[in-house]
Formats: structure tokens, sequence, C-alpha cells
């Protein structure tokens, strides 16, 4: 028979597991609604516009679903975003290839009134992305309290789970209950990557779903049985 000591080793393992396992759905939850840090972008930029005396701008998860394939675009290659070898996607892209990609209905697209992009091979959180990626000059702050915007979309992934990062913000003009609308109404997980505005769970959250744990809780049990019961 296992030790008592040993036992309760175990009832407290399986405690633990479980209270972690169900709350998990709560703690994604939260994930999806405060730790996407495409919301906390636009957050951003909706602060330093009002506090310049501007509006406050809508964000359009469709608007910000087409960032995150505008940032997929690059392919990863940091060294195309700005400087004397800067690229872009072709205009074409937004209708042909974006749009069908996100699920937003092509007649829905409005005009892009301008857009931020950044890249740089460390992570940085929301306000260092806005003050020291995306705004870097006169022009740039020319842009952001632009009176042609009624809408914003933020995007934020890394490339294959890691470095280079990219930073994306697309702006855009029209009713924002009207354009860059979803088929259905309904947004469109585009895996990996975070997109503002649709509650999108961020693909860089802790995975601590029921069955991962469970899978931990069989291992730390395994390991306990090897002590309780030594060959």
């Amino acid at each position: 028979m296992p030790k008592t000591s040993t036992v309760w080793f175990l009832l407290f393992i399986f405690s633990f597991f479980l209270a972690a396992s169900t709350g998990s759905t709560a703690a994604v939850t939260q994930t999806k609604v405060t730790a996407n840090p495409a919301d906390k972008l636009v957050a951003e930029i909706n602060k330093n516009r009002t506090a310049h005396k501007d509006s406050s701008l809508f964000d359009n998860p469709g608007l910000a679903c087409l960032a995150l394939q505008y940032i997929k675009a690059y392919q990863g290659d940091c060294g195309a975003v700005g400087g004397p070898d800067a690229k872009k996607p072709p205009e074409s892209q937004f209708v042909e290839v974006f749009a069908p990609t996100c699920g937003v209905k092509a007649s829905t697209l409005a005009l892009i009134t301008g857009r931020f992009l950044g890249c740089q091979t460390k992570y940085v959180h929301a306000p260092e992305a806005f003050s020291e990626i995306l705004i870097r000059n006169q022009k740039s702050l020319d842009l952001l309290y632009s009176k042609n915007h009624t809408q914003v979309g933020a995007a934020v992934t890394g490339t294959d789970g890691g470095s280079p990062y990219f930073w994306c913000v697309l702006f855009g003009n029209g009713k924002p209950n009207s354009t860059f609308a979803f088929e259905g109404g309904v947004a469109k997980a585009t895996k990996p990557g975070c997109y503002s505005g649709a509650n999108d769970e961020c693909s860089g959250a802790h995975d601590w779903s029921p069955v991962n744990l469970m899978w931990l809780f069989a291992a730390s049990v395994a390991i306990a049985m090897g002590f309780a019961f030594p060959l």
C-alpha cells in the first residue's frame, strides 16, 4: 500500500489540476478581452487622438483582419518594411486575397485612408510599439490625426511563433456598421496572429486547455506513483 503522505500528495495534485482545468475557460475569456496586443494598440491610437482633440475611431474587426493579412503578405521579411528596400503588397490583394481569407465581403470594402507598418526582432508592448516603431516623424503624426479616418484595425504577429514581430494598423473611412463586414456577420479566425475588435484569442496566449492540463496531471500522477511503488 502507498504511504499516507503519498496519498495526500496525489489528492493535492488532483485538486490543483481540477481547479486549473475548470478555471481555464474563464482565463481564456479574459485573454480574448484584455490580453490582445492588437486591441491595446488601437486603445493607444485612440488615446493619442483624443488627447489631440480628435475623435476616437471605431475598432473594425474586418479592417483589422485585413491588417493581419497585410502582415502575412510580407512572409516574415522584415527587410521589406521601411527603408530603401521597402515593398508593399499590391492594392489588388485587398480584394483578391485579403478579403476572401478573412471572410470580408468584397462589396463592403471601403477606402484605406492610411496605414502604419513596423517590424523588428524584439517584441515590445503596445505603448512602445506605438511610440517607438510606428510613430517616427511628423508625417506619422499627420497620418495619425487625419480627419479622413472613421475607423481603424490593428494586427500583431510574430513569424513562425517568434521573431521577427510585425505591427500593422490600417485606417479606413465609410460607415463602421456597413463597411469591411464579415460574411454572416461573424469574425473569422486566421491563425497565427492577433487582430483587434473581434475578441480574438491571441496565438501568443498560453494554451492551458483542460485537455493539456489532464495530460500534465497524468504525468504528475505517474511520477508520484513511481515514488509510492518503487521497483
